[in-house]
This record gives structure tokens, C-alpha cells and sequence, in this order.
């Protein structure tokens, strides 16, 4: 019998309530007649996908977005049952205890109230990522979010009720208006909380978004000839205060850093983002969903009807997929993710799966590099393992670049 390779399954739900004024994400409010059409279209794509690759099954699922409880508990519902229908995710009963497939749901505050919750607990979703991004009203104004801090709290207690035992909460640093003390206080009252999981992000200022508009010329203009300043992006002094209280402030909490922006109670790391920091095969499902199987990278369209154009192209290959952009990656483009990627990780890599997956030793292809990052101080070793000392992560995307080859 051959064996079944593990795969994680990502599926884009590209709907919001209302597009924020920073978001760059392939994202955006639709009618119900859209969403019923984009749902019928995914489950198609699923069972395509699993004629496609056959012998893989699902142990991590995530529904990210977007925002995916706009749609329907009902809707998503039947998308959770075709994935596990096409790719044999296994129930909790069929796993050693206390392991069971971990399925994320995203999830935004007001937009799924006690029952939905309840309905999508049962349905076999048992993670949720709630995107609070802030404790403060007037940031949250300023972000163009369409919930405060009253109806996260609400959600949050509510899916504690529904039966949600592992929770992750988003935050943000470094937004308009915002102090080092009013970051500090988000971090602290999110901590207070205890969700198992919490993930932290600098706020990056994307071309194409109003926010680009509205302060990316403002800030590089700061302070001269007397412009206001009070709503300016704080500055990179309070930005990397605001960086380093994080994992302090965290780490005080009982949450263990295990990747540059994710901190998680024990034994809640999420096993589905670490599948792409090391290079796991996943499954991209939906409107611009990107997947890595067998070393090789592509992507959906992130046009509606090319999306399904590609799917009536399927139909005609007799189930093979229609990817323009499929990339193999030569052994050289594939070292190099398993460095960038891996050592995002505090672990960071390991010098026996390196030989291991390209049968060199990694001091043959990186072996000045490395000295000079260890001179540096930027990067440790304990035993087999190489990874960031605090000063690297610190300057990470640097250091990270210097592994391209």
C-alpha cells in the first residue's frame, strides 16, 4: 500500500465587510450571489485538486481571507466536509491523543455571533485567528476596521463558549496615532486574556492603498516647515521600542517566540504556517491561493473569471491543473528557501536535513556566509541546529537576503 504524504490546505476566501485602508490582500465585499458562485466553485477546485494529487492527505487546513465568516456557517461548512471528503482529513479519533488535524478559521470581530460559532466548532473547525490588531477604539478608527474593542471582547468570549480551545489573536505595531504606551497596553490586555496564540506585526504602508496616499508622503515629510506631526506613523525609534516590548512584554505572559513575529503558549505553535517555513508540501484552493507540491510553486488567478476558466481548462485535461505560472525550482532556488525560510524559526535550521534534502554539507554552499554572519554575532549554533541570535533577528530581512545564492 503506498504510503500518503502529508499535505496543508489553504483556502482562500477573498470577501470582507468592507476593504481597510491599509489591507493589500486580494480581498473585497461581494453580493450573496457571488459568494454562492465562488463557494459552488471552490468545491469543484477541490475535487480537482485531489484527482490532481492523489495519495495526500490533509493534516492542517486554514480558511484565511479576506474575511472568511462573512460567509455562512452553512457555506463553509460544506467546504470543510468536501476537503476532508477529497483528502481523507482524519477525525481526532483516528489519531494518537492527544493529536487531532488542526483547522484554522479567520476570523473578524462582529462578524460571526454565538451560534455561528458554535455551528463551525461542531463542524470540525477547532482554531480560530481573531484580527483585533488593536485595543484602542481610535486606532482601530484609524485602520478602518469595522469593529472596536467592545465587539472583539465579545467575540473572543463567545467562541470560548462555542468550544474553542486554541485561539489566536492578531495585533499591530507602529499605527497612525499610536504610542509606545498605547501598544504596550494592547499587548498586556491581549496577553491578560490568555488566548494560546498571538501573532505580531509591524504595520507596512503598501502602494496602491489609501494609507499609501494618505501618509506614506506625509511621513517622509515629517516635521518640516511645522507639519503636523500628531497623526503621523510613529517613528523608527517608537517603532523598535514597540518591536522589542513585544517579546518582552510576551515573554512576562508565559509566550514562547517561535518565529520573528509568532508566540504561542506551549504545544499551540500553529503547525500549518510552520509547514510553509519548512517547505512542506500545501495546497492553495481559491482566488490567487499560491501552493508549493513536489518543488514546485504556483498559483491560482486572482481574477474571478479567469479562476474559472481555469477550472473549465481542468475539466477539458481530464483533471490536470492549468497553472501558467508553475515554477519548478532547480536545487539552487530550493537551498535557498530552506535558509530564509527555516531560520524565521527561532530553532532555526538543522546542518542533518540540509545534507539530508540536498546531499552536500551545508558548509560547502554556505560556509562563509555563515562565518561571517557568526563573527557577527547574527547567527548562533547549539549541537546540530543554526539560527538567529536575538541581534539577527533584530535586522532579519537582512540577514535573510544574504542567503540568496
Amino acid at each position: 500500500m503506498k504510503k500518503e504524504k502529508p499535505v496543508g490546505l489553504y483556502v482562500h476566501v477573498p470577501f470582507c465587510v468592507k476593504k481597510c485602508a491599509y489591507c493589500d490582500f486580494l480581498s473585497a465585499p461581494a453580493s450573496d450571489a457571488i459568494k454562492e458562485r465562488y463557494v459552488n466553485l471552490l468545491c469543484e477546485e477541490i475535487e480537482k485538486k485531489a484527482e490532481r494529487y492523489p495519495g495526500y492527505r490533509g493534516r492542517t487546513v486554514f480558511f484565511g481571507g479576506g474575511t472568511p465568516t462573512v460567509l455562512k456557517a452553512e457555506q463553509l461548512e460544506r467546504i470543510l466536509y468536501k476537503l476532508k471528503e477529497c483528502f481523507s482529513i482524519p477525525e481526532k479519533e483516528d489519531l494518537p491523543a492527544p493529536q487531532e488535524p488542526e483547522i484554522t478559521l479567520e476570523c473578524n470581530p462582529g462578524t460571526a455571533d454565538g451560534a455561528d460559532l458554535k455551528k463551525l466548532r461542531e463542524a470540525g473547525f477547532n482554531r480560530l485567528s481573531i484580527g483585533l490588531q488593536s485595543m484602542r477604539n481610535e486606532e482601530l478608527k484609524k485602520l478602518g476596521r469595522i469593529h472596536t474593542r467592545e465587539d472583539f471582547l465579545e467575540t473572543f468570549y463567545l467562541a470560548g463558549e462555542a468550544g474553542f480551545r486554541n485561539i489566536n489573536v492578531d495585533l499591530m505595531s507602529a499605527l497612525p496615532g499610536q504610542s509606545v504606551e498605547s501598544y504596550a497596553g494592547t499587548l498586556r490586555e491581549a496577553a491578560a486574556l490568555r488566548p494560546e496564540h498571538i501573532s505580531a506585526y509591524s504595520l507596512i504602508i503598501e502602494e496602491g492603498t489609501p494609507f499609501y496616499e494618505r501618509y506614506a508622503k506625509a511621513d517622509a515629510e515629517r516635521g518640516k516647515n511645522g507639519s503636523d506631526t500628531e497623526h503621523l506613523l510613529p517613528t523608527e525609534e517608537e517603532e523598535r521600542q514597540m518591536y522589542e516590548l513585544t517579546e518582552e512584554i510576551l515573554g512576562q505572559s508565559g509566550y514562547h517566540r517561535y518565529e520573528i513575529s509568532n508566540y504561542a503558549l506551549p504545544g499551540y505553535e500553529c503547525r500549518h504556517n510552520i509547514t510553509y517555513w519548512k517547505r512542506g508540501d500545501y495546497l492553495g484552493l481559491g482566488l490567487g491561493a499560491a501552493s508549493l507540491m513536489d518543488n514546485c510553486r504556483f498559483s491560482n488567478s486572482g481574477d474571478m473569471e479567469e479562476y474559472c476558466a481555469q477550472l473549465q481548462g481542468c475539466k477539458k485535461e481530464g483533471g490536470k491543473d492549468f497553472h501558467p505560472d508553475l515554477q519548478r525550482l532547480s536545487i539552487q532556488e530550493q537551498m535557498e528557501e530552506f535558509m530564509f525560510l527555516g531560520l524565521r524559526l527561532t530553532r532555526g535550521i538543522s546542518r542533518r536535513e540540509f545534507q539530508k534534502y540536498f546531499n552536500v554539507p551545508i558548509g560547502h554552499v554556505y560556509g562563509e556566509v555563515l562565518k561571517k554572519m557568526e563573527e557577527r554575532k547574527f547567527l548562533a549554533e547549539s549541537e546540530d541546529r543554526i539560527f538567529l541570535t536575538k541581534r539577527g533577528i533584530d535586522v532579519s530581512n537582512i540577514i535573510l537576503a544574504e542567503f540568496l545564492l
